[in-house]
């Protein structure tokens, strides 16, 4: 697993970090956080303003 953080693309506020295994499962855990079933659930008003999924590389 990777850790991805998702961020809102025209605020740049941070809206979830965690472990997914890829990206549109960093998405849909993000929205089952925020009470929703998936990604694909979340109201299209806020899906439209977009959001990006970035793995962080954790160096040690």
């Amino acid at each position: 697993m990777s850790i991805f953080q998702i961020r809102q693309k025209t605020s740049g506020a941070v809206l979830w970090t965690g472990s997914a295994p890829d990206a549109q499962a960093a998405l849909d855990a993000m929205a089952r956080e925020a009470g929703y079933r998936d990604f694909a659930a979340l109201p299209e008003t806020l899906r439209t303003r977009g959001v990006q999924a970035d793995k962080l590389d954790l160096v040690s």
